[in-house]
């Protein structure tokens, strides 16, 4: 029988896949993509995306090794600054593997634990987990209908 981590690691990975199947082919240019007027590029989303992952692994689940600063969720707005695909690329592939490595470590008896954060309040560890699943969904989303429609506003 699969432990609930072994499980819920099954639907995060899945889940993912709606973002990393798309960095393999961003190119370099589509990083400063927007769409209209948004705020946010795709290279900003990108970031934003790896920065809540290592937030997760930090704040949520405990990761005492994290060290981040979460500029996108600091500055709420794109600086321009997130034009390098190969560093993005590292960057989520860095917050991926911290996140999964703490994750594993969760035992049936931690995801029913509670945390809070001046996020969204109080929830359990499952709970928590739930939001950064559909938050990487979501801005995968996101990422895909710029990249598709967007055009680069320099």
């Amino acid at each position: 029988m699969r432990t609930k981590t072994q499980i819920l690691i099954e639907l995060w990975l899945e889940a993912r896949t709606r973002f990393s199947n798309q960095i393999e082919n961003i190119s370099e240019g589509d990083l400063q993509k927007r769409l209209g007027n948004s705020p946010n590029s795709v290279g900003f989303l990108i970031r934003h995306i790896g920065e809540v992952e290592l937030l997760f692994a930090k704040n949520v689940f405990g990761d005492t090794t994290v060290k981040v600063t979460a500029k996108t969720v600091i500055q709420k707005r794109d600086t321009g600054e997130w034009t390098d695909l190969e560093a993005l690329k590292d960057y989520v592939s860095q917050s991926f593997e911290k996140l999964e490595s703490i994750v594993e470590k969760q035992t049936n008896e931690d995801w029913e634990s509670t945390i809070s954060t001046k996020e969204f309040g109080v929830k359990t560890k499952a709970e928590a987990f739930g939001r950064i699943v559909s938050h990487t969904a979501y801005h995968a989303g996101q990422v895909a209908i710029i990249n598709k429609y967007g055009t680069n506003k320099i």
